[in-house]
């Protein structure tokens, strides 16, 4: 078996560890290069390439010290910001993520002699919120991208509009509690006194709700009744009955008044229709920060991964949270992990299968029916869900995108 062989042990022994992390003393920065032993970095160090590397970083070694100081200070913010976004972290967890990657750029090689002088220097740039603990120095990422300012703006200003509705609601409420009160008449009761007109004459009291009534006589001479006695026994029992009817019928008219609660109830059975369709509407019209959806195909817009992806279309197969996916790309078959900024949505052509990723409609399956180019809307029809066979105009470019 030759010694050059692809499958012997120790050609596979060298894969392996060539794969892997090496140690640092053994890697020179100028010529990118990893030795795995002692003798082949000497080996390195006498080669022409790397003295041809030494004679060209010794004309202007700030330029190259600047040059690999910011490779690393970007990398490190980019790793930070897509890995743990605005979380308060220890900084050497974040260290030991960044230097997992076989290629990245050695701090040895950068104007930071320490990862403490480096986190010192964040703080100090005002690109990191930095505190010292007995743990160990945290650091916080700031995010100052336009996109994520837009984003907080628009939640602030959807916020503030719900609370301005709910307001509304409540004064209208108020406002007609208000008018009910003044639509009823109420009721001032009458105080007249208590007074006798003839000295012979029986006095009554009629209590209400069929209470027993109490008569007394206050005649000097009672020994005695005549025809007189009998008549006014007679008018008072029909005074009696007139009393009772009159109270009668005013406890059927209090009965047929409606009371200030009921008058409301029903202002507000009148207007509660009109108040859930204007949730309905809110409902229908409540958009989201976040659009990713698994297995649609979106286009990637960025130009930090080269030409090679530029404008490429590619499919979301995972979702992490909500707004960075693991995507697929449909021509090389390559996984690239991006951040929602970076895709944008793919509209197919009419008659093609869509899926709506934001508004009312969000999550629903439906058809392409046309296409506005000049209002940059379409117009689809829902196939899946409750409002299955809706039409829905007006659907923006970026609510919708194609199904794999």
């Amino acid at each position: 078996m030759g010694k050059s062989d692809f499958l012997t042990p120790k050609a596979i022994a060298n894969r392996i560890k060539s794969k892997g992390l090496q140690k640092l003393r053994w890697y020179c920065q100028m010529c990118q290069k990893q030795c795995r032993d002692e003798n082949g970095f000497k080996c390195h160090c006498m080669s022409e390439s790397h003295q041809r590397q030494l004679l060209l970083a010794s004309e202007n070694p700030q330029q190259f010290m600047d040059y690999f100081s910011e490779e690393f200070r970007n990398d490190f913010l980019e790793l930070l910001r897509r890995r743990f976004g605005t979380k308060r972290v220890h900084n050497n967890i974040v260290y030991n993520e960044y230097i997992s990657h076989r290629e990245h750029i050695h701090m040895n090689a950068t104007q930071w002699e320490t990862l403490t002088d480096f986190t010192k220097w964040l703080g100090r740039e005002g690109l990191c919120k930095v505190d010292e603990t007995p743990k160990g120095w945290y650091i916080q990422y700031i995010d100052r991208d336009p996109e994520t300012i837009r984003r907080q703006l628009e939640l602030e200003k959807k916020k503030k509009q719900d609370l301005d509705d709910e307001e509304k609601t409540a004064k209208f409420i108020e406002e007609q509690v208000r008018r009910g009160l003044e639509g009823k008449e109420q009721e001032v009761p009458t105080f007249t006194e208590l007074s006798r007109e003839n000295d012979e004459e029986k006095v009554t009291f009629n209590l209400s709700k069929g209470a027993c009534s109490s008569s007394g006589a206050t005649s000097s001479k009672s020994s005695t009744l005549g025809p007189s006695a009998l008549k006014t026994i007679g008018s008072s029992a029909s005074v009696k009955r007139k009393e009772s009817s009159q109270s009668s019928t005013q406890s059927k008219e209090k009965k047929k008044k409606k009371s200030a609660l009921d008058e409301i109830m029903e202002v507000l059975s009148l207007k509660l229709p009109a108040l859930v369709t204007i949730e309905e509407e809110k409902k229908r019209t409540a958009r989201t920060d976040y659009w990713l959806q698994p297995e649609i195909i979106v286009k990637i817009i960025t130009k930090k991964l080269g030409e090679k992806y530029h404008k490429k279309k590619a499919i979301v197969k995972e979702v992490i949270d909500k707004y960075t996916a693991v995507v697929k790309m449909i021509d090389s078959g390559d996984k690239l992990k991006l951040d929602q900024t970076h895709l944008e949505t793919v509209i197919p052509a009419p008659g093609k299968r869509i899926l709506v990723l934001n508004g009312g409609y969000r999550g629903n399956e439906g058809t392409l029916e046309s296409i506005n180019e000049k209002t940059f809307s379409a117009t689809i029809v829902i196939e899946t869900g409750p409002l299955k066979g809706r039409r829905v105009e007006g659907i923006q470019y970026e609510d919708i995108s194609k199904l794999a």
